[in-house]
Parts: structure tokens; C-alpha cells; sequence
């Protein structure tokens, strides 16, 4: 008995120590705040829920691009999309969730609501004359289905890559943090850690892209970035929006969706749920890469998807033929 003591005292100092030193690594210890943000690059909105990092590239006249960043990985995840889309013409926004990035981390809810507010408003404070294009990565892409079923008339064309927001099974860890108080303590703990090797486990190859933990980690130190996410995991409808896409299914709207075949985070058999709500999609499946193709494959991806959002050549006058090198490839 006395023996049986002693091991489970010998576990729980183990495991204190663990989580201590987990927590000291996945430490928050930066305010984000006006005098961080004068050191940090990038451009600042003021919209109703606080500070807003954003970048608008391309030309003031192009056909806006809305690009939305999944659920831990912030807008660097764009950055090959989104100069490509500006190089073709296309006037391209991409911004950081709250919680994310180098956006505020606001006392709110961080649910459907939040995230819907937070889209139209950035449209809007942008300057973006509606219809906008959308292209939604993973949570990003549950965020967007959900913002074209609230606003059929905002948007025009849609892109989903590995979106979230059809059933699939929770871990267990995830059950875990969404008990009130047992949450808040592995998310102090473990959330860290937890959260970076989750987002290596988005890429296939990480080995290939070598700078992908140098860029994500930053955004880990500034206070709030864990309440975000664990009130994310908690209210965000993750894994139940399937009224929002039965709704996007029935509206007159082109969409194209791209899945990874090694997605592991949202997996790549969600994509048959996603075409039964919305058979008007085109699906392209990409061999060899997971949950975020657009970053791995960019050579792949970007080319597909800027074919998709430009709008066909103009037909040409009555009796003269079509101007060579004037289609959306060219």
C-alpha cells in the first residue's frame, strides 16, 4: 500500500514537473500592444472588436480577393498565395483572426459570431467593393461557408481548402479542454506545445519548408493567444455546420474546393460530406500534400486557384476575333 503511494506521488511530481516546464517553454509574455506594434510589420485596422494585422496588395482596381487563415496558423500562411493573386491583378486582403497572429486578443467569445463580424467588418474597413472573392483555409473555410450562407450577395466566387466544419470525430484531448477549469489548466500546460505540434502535423514534408515553426511561434508569446484558442475550441462550431453548407449548395455561386490527400487535421474523407452539401463544387484532390496545399504546393495551387477567381475574357466585338494572350493564364 505504502509502496502504491509512493509511484502515484512519483507520477504526479512528474507529471507537475512536465507541465511546468511545458508552460515556462509556451510562455506568454508579451503584451500586444501600441508600443509593440510600432517595432512590427505589417498595417493595423481599428474595427469593433480591436486591432486588427492586415495587408492589402495588388492594384486599387483589381477584383478583390479575401484570403482567411484556418485556426492556429495566421495570415503568413498566405504568403505565396497572395502575391501570386496581386502579380495576376487581383487587389488581395489577407488579415489575422483574433487571437491570432499579430491581432488583438479581445475578451469575446470567439465564436460563428465573432469571426462573421470580424470578415465583414475588415471588408469593409479595407475599402473592398463587394462582391469579394473568398479563399477559406481549414477553420477559415467553415468562417467563410458560414459568411456566404449569412450574405449570399457579398461574395462571388469561393475557395475552400480542407475547410472545417462537417462532423468528424474529436479527440480526446479536445474533449478535454472544453471541461470548464480542467481547460484552463493543460491549455496553461500543455496548449503551447500542444498547438505547435499540431500545426507541423498540417504539413506532409515540414522537413521542406524549414522556416514554418520560426514564423508560427512568434505569435504564441503575446498574452491571449491561448484563451482564444481554447474559447475557439469551445464555441466555434468546428464540427457542425453542415445547415451552411447545405445552404451554400443551394446558392448560384461558383465554388472550387482543394483537399490535401494526407490532410490528417481535417480529414481528406470530409471532402465526400463537403460535395454532398454542395455538388456544385469542383474538386481538386492534391496528392502529396496535407492540410495546407496552398503552402506546400504552391507552384500547384496558386496557378489553379487564380484561374478559378479571374472572370472570363471579355467577349470581343461583334466581327473581330479574339486578342491572343488576353485569357486569365496569360
Amino acid at each position: 500500500m505504502k509502496k502504491a503511494f509512493v509511484i502515484v506521488l512519483l507520477v504526479l511530481a512528474v507529471l507537475v514537473a512536465a507541465l511546468s516546464a511545458a508552460a515556462l517553454l509556451g510562455r506568454e509574455d508579451m503584451a500586444l500592444d501600441a508600443k509593440a506594434r510600432a517595432k512590427l510589420p505589417g498595417a493595423f485596422l481599428t474595427l469593433s472588436q480591436g486591432r486588427v494585422h492586415y495587408e492589402l496588395s495588388g492594384p486599387e482596381d483589381g477584383k478583390p480577393v479575401v484570403l482567411v487563415h484556418g485556426f492556429s496558423t495566421p495570415m503568413f500562411v498566405w504568403k505565396g498565395l497572395a502575391p501570386y493573386l496581386a502579380g495576376k491583378g487581383f487587389r488581395v486582403l489577407r488579415f489575422d483572426l483574433y487571437g491570432r497572429g499579430l491581432s488583438d486578443r479581445p475578451d469575446a467569445p470567439y465564436d460563428a459570431d465573432t469571426y462573421d463580424r470580424e470578415l465583414m467588418e475588415i471588408i469593409r474597413a479595407a475599402g473592398l467593393k463587394t462582391p469579394v472573392d473568398v479563399v477559406g483555409l481549414s477553420m477559415g473555410g467553415a468562417v467563410s461557408v458560414n459568411f456566404c450562407a449569412r450574405h449570399p450577395n457579398l461574395v462571388d466566387r469561393l475557395v475552400l481548402i480542407g475547410p472545417a466544419g462537417m462532423p468528424q470525430k474529436e479527440t480526446v484531448l479536445m474533449s478535454l479542454v472544453k471541461v470548464p477549469g480542467l481547460g484552463e489548466i493543460l491549455m496553461a500546460g500543455l496548449g503551447g506545445f500542444t498547438i505547435r505540434q499540431g500545426a507541423k502535423r498540417s504539413i506532409v514534408n515540414p522537413e521542406l519548408i524549414p522556416g514554418f515553426t520560426a514564423e508560427f511561434t512568434p505569435q504564441t508569446r503575446y498574452k491571449g493567444y491561448k484563451r482564444a484558442i481554447l474559447r475557439t475550441l469551445r464555441n466555434f462550431p468546428m464540427f457542425n455546420l453542415e445547415k451552411a453548407y447545405l445552404t451554400l449548395g443551394g446558392q448560384d455561386r461558383k465554388v472550387l474546393l482543394i483537399w490535401g490527400e494526407g490532410d490528417v487535421i481535417v480529414p481528406f474523407e470530409n471532402s465526400r460530406k463537403v460535395l454532398s452539401a454542395v455538388p456544385q463544387a469542383k474538386f481538386v484532390p492534391v496528392a502529396g500534400a496535407g492540410h495546407m496545399p496552398q503552402y506546400e504546393k504552391p507552384q500547384e495551387i496558386n496557378p489553379l486557384i487564380a484561374a478559378f477567381l479571374a472572370p472570363p475574357p471579355a467577349p470581343p466585338p461583334a466581327g473581330q476575333p479574339a486578342k491572343a494572350g488576353t485569357g486569365p493564364d496569360a
